[in-house]
């Protein structure tokens, strides 16, 4: 017992000297960093498994079948798992009854949910003056002005083609995708899918295709560059069959990872083999009617076929291209690093009436930014940077009080980027990374900094 005693006696005594020499360090002032000790943390760029909700249809059993697989599949916490009471028997949802059932989903989220992913097939659309797809309605609430009837301009989503990694506090918005699995076996293979396809870097190959249907091929113009900029990056090929001599789609091709088109129905798909996190979809009025399409192919088909995610029309839209997704915005984010979820809806200038369906947390490109020393100097390397954008790596000095430039960066094309900065001098206390503002592409914020 004495001798017990007297080892804590000692012990106490460490503990003491070591709390002194702790508070005397953390006095100290802090004026210089030595160079090559400071550091910085770049911007997470991507929506993980704590940022999502995962939307239940309480009482249903496949609704809940799929929520807790996905919760066991990509590590959702508990409490982003929100229940509600729905009929899940119906196509569409009135839009006073989707205003109670938003208000109740609102209520129940974490603040630091930025999207959700609905886990039922029914209902697709939001019936007031004018159908809204159900995902956009929970994204924005229901607002006749984002599905204005006929042949008419919608609202814009402000999240279009943004930086913004945290849309509910940058927009007040959250992004929502539909599952869109017919069967529980339907959705374990695509969330699969999903999961296998994070961090797999992809190779595969990407279709843009001008049918013969000139009305439903108005995208043509936004592919015809995208083949050139992603040489030695991805393998894009731009189709055009305006004219009628080769095919209006692809047929048993492998390694699909992009398929965009204009046809009422699609034909072959099913022939075709698509690498996880492939997206596709076809430019044609009623693909997110669901369950059957309106007489069209609905976007389930390509679900079923293989595809990780893909978007359509839940009421007549005409063919304005702003209504679709623009496929070098969605390439563009993707391949950057976002999300399934993230990438297809900055691609959708006018979504209010576009349903997206698939596998949210999708991340085939995921960014593994670092920031380290090397030979005297800081090494950036990062795939998430904006093309034709501005950046710049700054210090602040105790002795001038002001920020000084350490390297300024323009980009030219989306790729993997190692750039280079000298380390700062003796005086710098902070350095901090600028660039594009999350939600406002013109201004230039700070998007992180180390103290």
């Amino acid at each position: 017992m004495a001798e017990t005693k007297k080892i804590k006696a000692i012990t106490m005594k460490i503990a003491n000297i070591l709390s002194v020499l702790l508070l005397a360090l953390l006095s100290l002032p802090v004026y210089a960093v030595v160079p090559g000790i400071m550091t910085l943390h770049l911007p997470e760029h991507a929506i993980g498994p704590d940022n999502l909700a995962v939307i239940v249809a309480a009482g249903d059993p496949l609704s809940e079948s799929i929520a807790a697989y996905y919760q066991s599949a990509r590590g959702i916490p508990a409490e982003n798992i929100i229940y509600v009471p729905l009929k899940t028997g119906m196509d569409t949802i009135s839009a006073a009854d989707f205003a109670k059932l938003k208000a109740r989903i609102d209520a129940k989220l974490p603040g630091n949910i930025q999207a959700t992913l609905l886990t039922w097939m029914a209902p697709s659309r939001v019936a007031g003056p004018c159908a809204m797809s159900i995902t956009s309605a929970m994204a924005f609430g229901y607002d006749p002005k984002y599905c204005t009837a006929g042949c008419t301009a919608t609202r814009a989503s402000p999240y279009f083609d943004s930086e913004s990694a945290t849309p509910w506090q940058d927009f007040a918005m959250r992004p929502s995708m539909m599952l869109g699995a017919v069967s529980l076996a339907a959705a374990k293979k695509l969330i699969d899918l999903g999961v296998k396809a994070d961090a797999s870097f992809p190779s595969g190959e990407g279709y843009l295709l001008r049918t013969r249907d000139v009305a439903r091929s108005v995208r043509y113009q936004e592919y015809l560059h995208l083949p050139g900029l992603w040489t030695g990056h991805l393998a894009l090929n731009y189709i055009d069959n305006s004219a009628g001599k080769r095919s209006d789609s692809i047929t048993n091709q492998s390694g699909v990872l992009f398929y965009f088109t204009g046809l009422i129905s699609v034909p072959d798909i099913a022939s075709n083999t698509y690498l996880p996190g492939a997206i596709a979809d076809s430019l044609t009025s009623f693909g997110g009617y669901l369950p059957d399409g309106n007489g069209q192919m609905p976007v389930t088909k390509w679900l079923e076929a293989g595809v990780t995610a893909s978007y359509g029309m839940v009421a007549e839209p005409c063919n304005f291209v702003q209504k679709f997704s623009d496929a070098a915005v969605l390439i563009d984010h993707y391949y950057r690093g976002a999300t399934l979820i993230e990438a297809y809806w900055k691609s959708v200038q006018w979504p209010g009436q576009g349903l997206f369906v698939g596998e949210p947390l999708a991340k085939p490109y995921r960014d593994r930014s670092a920031f380290f020393i090397n030979n005297g100097r800081y090494v950036i390397t990062t795939r998430a940077l904006r093309a034709r954008s501005h950046y710049a790596l700054e210090y602040f000095s105790f002795i001038s009080g002001d920020w000084h430039t350490l390297a300024r960066f323009v980009l030219k094309r989306p790729q993997l980027q190692v750039l280079y900065a000298p380390l700062p001098p003796a005086d710098a206390t902070q350095i901090r990374w600028n660039g594009p503002c999350p939600a406002n592409l013109t201004k230039q914020c700070t998007l992180s900094n180390f103290y």
